[in-house]
């Protein structure tokens, strides 16, 4: 028989390839229907790890105890007061929906007093685009609001139907973040020793992509909670109506760098100036342009550091990504998935063999 794998082995090794990627799809099909549980459980595990492991110096030998510690204080700093928010959220969006219905907010009139203040060429550029008029103005804006509004009154009629589905989701995550916090460590050593990789690229690969995935998420989350907090405070102060609405505006478009919460203040800001509250639109966009916009150039490199932040372009682009192709989850998801594909990109740039070793490995190749 000649040198090399038996044919025997060489199918064993085949089949057993073939297998394990028709078991991982099917897995993966299987959990599919959880995939935001199991995704905001390691964020949870991921984000809340450090205080855990503080737990477990004082508990050494009570791992499921630290664990359950661990899990109660995420529930009552995280999964409380985000429900208590999401309700507060919809009776605000409600009753500003309400008074656009019943004429209160005629955005219509509002658009046309701004569009006094604009120069010359914008408005020529708005007459050429059709708002120029009130009547055409009107009616995009009416398709535009009646358009938004219908999508999320299908969105909350969905969760209002899904509420055991959601409670059902809520329970899996908070499942699964206790064995994650419990058992994580040894489960994420599991996942390292199964990579096909040398064990030094295995090393860097996992630290890199640890490192970035963490600085994406304690990065992205708490800035985005820092600036809609800032600009929900700011629009109350002011006494602008529905401050928690703009406020949790403001916190997800930070989640987009580059446009950021500047596509809430600064209408915002225009619409005061239209209304002739001046000093409020001073106020407003010194606050905007100072502080809300600059949380995210102070707060981000203290959370994280300059070292594991992914550049801005590429943020946007994984996060607009991801968005468009998993909803919410994508802003998370998007930025990871960037993250992984920069730290196998870095492990590969940085791979090279010494020119010395080519020759050496081509002459005991042809001395076999």
């Amino acid at each position: 028989m000649s040198e090399g794998v038996p044919a025997s082995t060489a199918l064993a090794r085949v089949t057993l390839v073939a297998l394990v990627a028709v078991a991982t799809l099917a897995f993966l099909w299987l959990i599919a229907p959880f995939s935001g549980a199991i995704l905001w459980a390691v964020i949870a595990a991921v984000l809340f790890d450090p205080l855990n492991t503080r737990l477990l110096r004082g508990m050494p030998r009570r791992r499921g105890s630290a664990a359950v510690v661990t899990l109660l204080v995420i529930v009552m700093v995280v999964v409380v007061p985000a429900m208590l928010l999401a309700a507060a959220l919809l009776r605000e969006a409600t009753a500003f929906y309400t008074r656009i219905r019943a004429g209160d907010i005629d955005l219509g009139h509002v658009f046309l007093e701004t569009q006094e203040h604009l120069p010359g060429w914008a408005r020529s550029w708005l007459a050429d685009i059709g708002l120029g008029d009130m009547g055409g103005l009107r009616t995009k804006l009416g398709q535009g609001i009646a358009n938004s509004f219908q999508m999320v009154a299908g969105q909350l009629l969905n969760i209002g139907q899904g509420t055991f589905a959601f409670f059902l989701a809520l329970g899996v995550m908070l499942y699964l973040t206790f064995f994650l916090l419990r058992d994580g460590h040894a489960l994420a050593a599991r996942i390292e020793r199964a990579i096909p990789l040398p064990p030094d690229q295995r090393v860097v690969l996992i630290a890199k992509f640890v490192a970035v995935i963490r600085a994406t998420i304690k990065g992205s989350l708490i800035v985005a909670i820092l600036q809609g907090t800032t600009g929900g405070l700011v629009f109350w102060a002011l006494g602008i109506q529905g401050a928690l609405l703009w406020g949790v505006a403001m916190g997800v478009f930070s989640l987009f760098p580059a446009i950021g919460t500047g596509l809430i203040w600064v209408p915002v800001t225009f619409y005061l100036l239209a209304t002739d509250a001046i000093w409020q639109a001073v106020v407003l966009g010194a606050c905007g342009f100072f502080i809300i916009s600059s949380v995210d150039n102070v707060v981000r490199p203290i959370l994280v550091g300059r070292d594991a932040r992914m550049p801005d372009y590429v943020v946007l682009i994984a996060t607009l990504g991801g968005f468009e192709l998993m909803g919410f989850n994508g802003f998370v998801i998007g930025p990871v998935i960037a993250a992984l594909f920069m730290a196998a990109w870095e492990i590969s740039g940085s791979t090279q063999f010494a020119a010395s070793d080519i020759p050496t490995t081509l002459s005991k190749r042809n001395d076999a």
